[in-house]
């Protein structure tokens, strides 16, 4: 979720036309605070965290990589980068024409080890690498084949297009500790609560409490990566008891708090 204050890092976007080879790849070490303004290009992005967090915005939602997660981002899609904190980010291009399978959305997938260690390869060869029938190219097509097959994870926060659930949402990013309920909500937007009900659903897939559940997870990211402890990072973001936040935490990412920054 960005900030509204100053940013205090811009990252230059590669000035290209189009890639040099079907794959290209970035490697970056980003300071705290580092930030893309929104751009939009004409390949499909991956960038993939090994250490630190990484949010990709858009708008249609908010997407988030903790270390070893990566963010699938379309061609032509307009979005936004930031990182909180000093985080390792590793970037791969892909031509359209090399991704005619991919989402149109974007996406958070998981890196699975043998997709670590080709990107990590990769990352070695020079920008203008063999093609044809070489090891480089192999090793490049096998890597294409395992970016496919990423398993997605749910770490995206959709938006809703609707003016006044927008008007909310963006309250709750604002203040993810409020604690005011779906009734007060709909007392507040002059409607019933089983049309918000069904509303918060249709827009965003999710239910009222699923939305607000996943978005104090995802804004608690930020405290934990700036050292707080586990208990301020579940107060701060709306959780009474440190157990319940950390059980949900684990329920969403798959480990807890604490192994976040080991």
């Amino acid at each position: 979720m960005p900030s509204n204050g100053q940013k205090p890092s811009a990252r230059a976007i590669p000035q290209l036309e189009r890639l040099p080879r079907p794959l290209y790849a970035r490697a970056e070490s980003l300071g705290a605070g580092s930030w893309t303004p929104r751009h939009r290009h004409d390949w499909v992005q991956f960038s993939y965290a090994i250490s630190g967090v990484l949010g990709v915005y858009t708008a249609d939602g908010s997407y988030f990589a903790p270390p070893q997660w990566g963010v699938w981002i379309p061609a032509g899609v307009e979005h936004e980068v930031l990182t909180s904190m000093q985080a390792e980010m590793r970037s791969l291009y892909v031509r359209r024409e090399e991704a005619s399978w991919a989402p149109e959305q974007c996406r958070v997938l998981e890196v699975t080890p043998l997709a670590r260690e080709l990107i990590k390869q990769f990352c070695l060869l020079p920008v203008d690498y063999s093609e044809g029938d070489s090891a480089e190219a192999r090793l490049v097509a096998v890597l294409l084949d395992q970016l496919r097959a990423l398993p997605e994870v749910g770490f995206s926060l959709p938006l809703p297009q609707h003016p006044r659930l927008l008007e909310l949402c963006n309250e709750l990013l604002e203040q993810p500790e409020q604690g005011q309920t779906l009734a007060q909500w709909a007392q507040h937007l002059n409607t019933s609560e089983k049309t918000l009900t069904r509303l918060f659903q249709r827009e965003t897939g999710l239910s009222f409490r699923g939305w607000r559940q996943r978005m104090r997870l995802l804004s608690s990211l930020t405290a934990l990566e700036a050292g707080q402890s586990v208990t301020e990072a579940a107060l701060g973001c709306g959780y009474d008891s440190t157990s319940a936040y950390i059980a949900a935490f684990k329920g969403l990412f798959g480990f807890t708090p604490g192994e976040l920054r080991l």
